[in-house]
């Protein structure tokens, strides 16, 4: 964003007190303050957890994780159905079934002629049924599966916080940049009246050409557009950190209260991936939840015993309860062979399993790389801020001396344009790298937590 400004500001002039930047700093803070909203570091967090819809989808994910685990119960837990059926009939099987249910049966019954053409009869049942698993081995390891799932959905989670924290952080850090580029501009522009003035009263005192005043007003005008992309690029800034915040975008305009940190330390040099992060233990618990996948499709194979119950009550009127009956047993099952389909659901697991595996291994390897370039960034960026502060002050002392020396008609206007914009375009760039070395910094903390 603030190299758009840096790339713009070449023929902008501008002076550099000090004093001048943090009077002009706070005039501009306070005009700004009736249609802003004042923002500190330490409120982005808990505002974030509030509203950001990231966190929201992940904790849905972890939650949906979380009942696939609780569907497992189903191991040990009976299912308990309860049922109510109404029938009229006159099929012979279902009347004489019906009668004998409802324990109505009498000797007369048995007559051939009213054994097959049975008067209508009514029946109504109500049944109570229990299922209840014994022995599923394969269901074991898949509940296993399932709660190691939801310990990494819980570590995705977990790094998706991170993460978050580190996106609103940059978010920050790029909206007091461009608070500071708008503050610097806002400097060139009274810098630039004074100078236009100046040249002016040179012009008409016969000292300067008229090509220098037009040069001023040419000037001054690309000073104006500039300050007008920097509001917008205020706006830009404000609406994405409203949108990492999860608040309502509209036009709200946020002001930080603190500063851009200008204190640059060195860094120390430590690359060695530290394989407890949250996303590469994610990683690794995926990997075995895979493994207790395959492990159960291996034990697809073995017999299933279950214990079965149902309790019944028949009446040839709603919920009668003339006549009831029970029935208990165990069942022992064996799929001996389903067409392949088995086999081929074991070679897929194992296929998965191995899949998860090189992708945990590739993704620690990426891991690695990206730790050991992030290392490197942070000290090309906190020699660049060095390189940066230096060019600065340096270009700042070149601009006053020629600045006394146009003054005494030893210099051309010119000349002093060029050292103007030369030491504005050293101070953004200093702001540039000192903006750059943070969010260097920012994501080596993220990639080596």
């Amino acid at each position: 964003m603030i190299s758009i400004v840096l790339r713009s500001i070449k023929g902008n002039y501008m002076t550099k007190t000090g004093a001048l930047i943090l009077l002009l700093l706070v005039n501009s803070l306070s005009a700004r303050s009736q249609d802003t909203i004042p923002i500190k570091q330490e409120e982005l967090w808990p505002r974030a957890e509030k509203g950001n819809y990231q966190l929201k989808i992940s904790d849905q994910e972890y939650k949906s994780a979380k009942a696939d685990y609780h569907q497992s119960n189903a191991l040990f837990l009976p299912n308990v159905t309860i049922s109510n059926a109404a029938i009229n009939t006159t099929n012979p099987l279902m009347a004489f079934g019906s009668k004998l249910n409802q324990e109505i049966l009498t000797p007369a019954d048995f007559n051939p002629d009213l054994l097959n053409n049975p008067d209508q009869i009514r029946n109504y049942s109500s049944k109570v049924e229990v299922l209840q698993p014994l022995i599923n081995a394969d269901g074991i390891l898949e509940r296993r599966a399932a709660k190691i799932k939801m310990q990494a959905y819980s570590l995705k989670s977990e790094r998706t916080k991170q993460y978050l924290q580190m996106e609103i952080q940059k978010a920050y850090y790029q909206l007091q940049l461009v608070y500071m580029a708008y503050d610097v501009l806002k400097i060139a522009e009274r810098s630039a009246g004074n100078t236009e003035k100046m040249i002016r009263d040179y012009y008409d005192q016969g000292y300067v050409q008229r090509t220098d005043v037009l040069n001023v007003e040419v000037h001054v005008g690309e000073l104006k557009n500039q300050i007008a992309l920097a509001q917008s690029n205020i706006h830009n800034a404000s609406t994405y950190l409203s949108f990492l915040l999860g608040e309502n975008l509209g036009e709200k305009v946020f002001l930080p209260q603190e500063k851009l940190d200008t204190s640059c330390v060195s860094p120390e040099i430590n690359d060695k991936l530290n394989e407890k992060r949250s996303d590469i233990k994610a990683m690794q618990l995926s990997a075995d939840a895979y493994n207790k996948m395959y492990q159960s499709k291996k034990l697809n194979f073995l017999p299933r015993l279950n214990a079965f119950g149902t309790y019944e009550i028949y009446d040839d009127k709603i919920f009668g309860t003339d006549a009831e009956g029970y029935l208990i047993g165990v069942q022992l099952s064996w799929n001996i062979f389903d067409g392949y389909k088995s086999i081929g659901k074991l070679e897929k697991s194992r296929a998965e399993y191995n899949h998860s595996g090189l992708e945990l291994e590739q993704y620690k390897s990426q891991s690695q790389m990206e730790l050991s370039v992030a290392n490197r960034k942070v000290f090309d960026a906190f020699n660049t801020v060095n390189n940066k502060r230096n060019g600065f002050f340096q270009s700042k002392e070149a601009y006053r001396i020629r600045s006394d020396r146009f003054a005494q008609g030893l210099e051309k206007a010119n000349d002093l344009l060029q050292s103007e914009t030369q030491s504005s375009m050293k101070e953004l760039e200093y702001y540039q790298s000192i903006y750059e070395y943070n969010l260097s910094k920012l994501n080596f903390e993220f990639l080596s937590k």
